[in-house]
């Protein structure tokens, strides 16, 4: 045989093997849906009222918007306004900035900030009778920040942590996290 046969037929063999072990694995990983209770087609998201002392004007908004777009995007379930057989509903309970690191030098100033948001959940599967499914917890996410203002980057900030909450949420009722 010569050294282009050869190495063709370890390339081709290198291949299938790789494609066997792809393909083989009785384990079957999936980036969406998580483990969506069989026989689960709908779910609802309340409007999250936020009621915390410090309010940013869109945050309800958008954090009900985020976690109504992350089950849309990382599921199968058909959003309906009530009713659905997984609800979600609950509140911002608190929104904060805090210093994270104080400035060196002897000054009292914030050389980093910290913007943290709590949300409580109410989580019911209507199609568990048991009712282990069901979850009422809170999450919080923040980030953290330089500079003391903050309101150039709060809009940014937020996304970023609504995209981390929604994405808890999203695990703790579908993917068992």
């Amino acid at each position: 045989m010569s050294e282009a046969t050869i190495r063709i037929v370890l390339q081709s063999l290198f291949a299938a093997v790789l494609i066997l072990c792809i393909q083989g694995c009785g384990v079957k990983y999936s980036f969406t849906g998580g483990s969506i209770p069989q026989g689960m087609k709908t779910y609802t998201v309340l409007y999250f009222e936020n009621i915390s002392p410090m309010v940013y004007a869109t945050l309800s908004q958008n954090f009900t918007e985020g976690l109504k777009e992350r089950i849309r995007t990382q599921s199968s379930l058909s959003q309906v306004n009530d009713d659905g057989d997984a609800i979600f509903e609950g509140f911002v309970t608190n929104y904060t900035i805090t210093p994270a690191a104080v400035e060196a030098g002897g000054r009292d100033r914030a050389a980093l900030n910290r913007l943290s948001i709590t949300v409580k959940v109410k989580y019911t599967n209507k199609l568990d009778a048991t009712g282990e499914s069901n979850f009422e917890e809170s999450f919080t996410q923040f980030k953290e920040f330089s500079g003391s203002d903050v309101t150039s980057q709060e809009a940014s900030l937020n996304e970023d942590i609504i995209k981390r909450l929604t994405e808890d949420i999203y695990n703790r009722a579908f993917a068992n996290w």
